[in-house]
């Protein structure tokens, strides 16, 4: 037989494959999926009591449209098969009660801990879910808090800082003559250093490059209340970080209060009576240091797997796709 020879373009046409077509086929043919045995309540809840374990977390995420999913998975599972205990449509206590009490009671009574955030309808789903579990207030929660009072109050000199600049400019136009910004002595604008210390406000000083050191030290200057309310925040920070025995957490939160009294910032006031209200569960963190970092990082993988199907179409398909992985 002659040989001729195969162009590239011969290849391509025959070795492409039409990647929606396959999955198509996967779906319709060549997947379990319409005999899956959750296929017809996927859309409203998933459960998987086999994978139930002493030590869980629950978290909410959005599949589509901003729909959110209360997630409940096993910790020991690390991420992988084994993982994943339950997804229910909604955050609704009532209706996540009702779909776990699918598991029976006896297997729940074996729970140890949970962690969660501090809504009150996740506390509400494990205090009647899992009877026995001691309820672990995540930390990073609490410290998202006293961030999110600190951003809120250098975006508020930022936007004094672009008033003030729109002004001046105002101000120059009038008198014909031309605006120039006050560089300060790393180089920022005074709107461009409250915009570019966002970063260095997250981390402790030991981990501030050179740069960031500068700018930390011109900020400071130029504005005293960010500089208490960074160290309000790095003092909490380092409760968590640096404590292991609750009663000496207990104290030093107490101090903390003290600090946060004498600061006089209203959004850190709200922080501590919120920590006040939840106190318990944020205090049973010292016992096994127990965090919702795993329930984070599943999430991510959601949001990951979500991103390389370029979003959910059908929530059912996705959901069995997720569950041969993680459950």
């Amino acid at each position: 037989m002659d040989n001729y020879p195969i162009s590239s373009r011969s290849l391509e046409k025959h070795y492409y494959i039409n990647g929606d077509q396959l999955g198509q086929q996967y779906k319709e043919h060549l997947s379990d999926f319409n005999t899956w045995n959750q296929f017809g309540h996927a859309e409203h809840w998933v459960l998987f009591s086999h994978n139930l374990g002493e030590y869980l977390s629950i978290d909410e995420t959005a599949l589509s449209n901003g729909e959110l999913y209360a997630i409940i998975t096993n910790k020991k599972a690390k991420g992988k098969k084994g993982t994943l205990v339950a997804m229910i449509n909604g955050t609704c206590s009532d209706k996540v009660i009702e779909v776990l009490k699918k598991i029976p009671m006896s297997k729940r009574r074996k729970v140890k801990e949970v962690t969660l955030d501090m809504a009150s309808s996740m506390n509400k789903i494990v205090r009647i879910s899992f009877p026995k579990a001691t309820r672990v207030i995540d930390r990073f929660h609490v410290q998202k808090l006293a961030y999110d009072a600190l951003q809120e109050i250098r975006i508020k000199h930022r936007w004094e800082a672009i008033d003030q600049e729109s002004e001046a400019i105002r101000t120059a136009r009038y008198n014909h003559k031309t605006y120039e910004s006050v560089v300060l002595a790393n180089g920022d604008t005074v709107k461009q250093l409250l915009a570019r210390s966002r970063y260095l406000l997250f981390k402790s000083t030991n981990k501030w490059t050179e740069k960031q050191k500068e700018r930390a030290k011109i900020l400071f200057a130029q504005y005293p209340d960010i500089e208490k309310a960074y160290s309000l925040t790095h003092s909490l920070r380092m409760i968590f970080t640096h404590n292991s025995d609750k009663n000496v957490a207990l104290t030093k939160l107490a101090h903390w209060y003290n600090k946060v009294e004498d600061a006089g910032f209203a959004s850190f006031r709200t922080i501590m009576n919120t920590i006040h209200d939840h106190y318990r569960g944020i205090l049973n963190y010292f016992d096994n240091r127990s965090t919702n970092a795993s329930a984070e990082s599943f999430n991510a993988k959601l949001k990951a797997f979500r991103a390389t199907l370029r979003g959910v179409k059908d929530i059912r398909f996705f959901l069995y796709r997720v569950t041969k992985i993680y459950a």
